[in-house]
């Protein structure tokens, strides 16, 4: 799963979000985390909202799909788990409770979709579900860097 080019958008991105985006930034400006960002720099993706969950995830307060006016945020998601904005995997290898030693549930405790986009399985270790929603909290949270959140475009796709 490369995520190569792909950049996690804001809650409610259409598919044809780069067509549809306006460039308005309306979506950063509502934004009471400053999670979504405009992208600086040349090229396609220049002036277009971008979250970076290693920085500021995105807490999904969901008020920026209501303000997008081109259609690029689809204004009916309005619900933390309907955020569909990729989904994060756990590097094992590096997760605290896998490797052991230490018990650590900081990416379970702050999860908002706690319970259901992540479990502790056996009641001790975190598990993601298929109900994650790639808001980048866990990702931002863990203090080993033991996730990372795949953007939605970079997810692979059932045929």
């Amino acid at each position: 799963m490369s995520s190569r080019g792909a950049v996690l958008r804001p809650p409610g991105a259409v598919a044809d979000f780069l067509r549809r985006c306006v460039q308005c930034g309306q979506c950063a400006h509502v934004c009471p985390w400053q999670s979504v960002r405009m992208e600086g720099g040349v090229g396609p993706l220049r002036n277009t909202p971008v979250i970076r969950p290693a920085e500021v995830p995105c807490w999904l307060c969901m008020r920026c799909p209501p303000v997008c006016p081109s259609g690029a945020l689809d204004k009916s998601v309005t619900a933390m788990d309907r955020a569909n904005m990729g989904r994060a995997v756990m590097l094992k290898d590096r997760c605290h409770n896998f490797t052991g030693g230490i018990m650590c549930w900081t990416c379970y405790d702050r999860c908002p979709l706690r319970g259901s986009a992540i479990i502790l399985q056996d009641g001790v270790l975190p598990t993601l579900t298929d109900q994650c929603v790639g808001c980048g909290v866990c990702e931002y949270v863990c203090p080993v860097k033991a996730l990372v959140t795949i953007p939605g475009e970079a997810l692979p796709h059932a045929p």
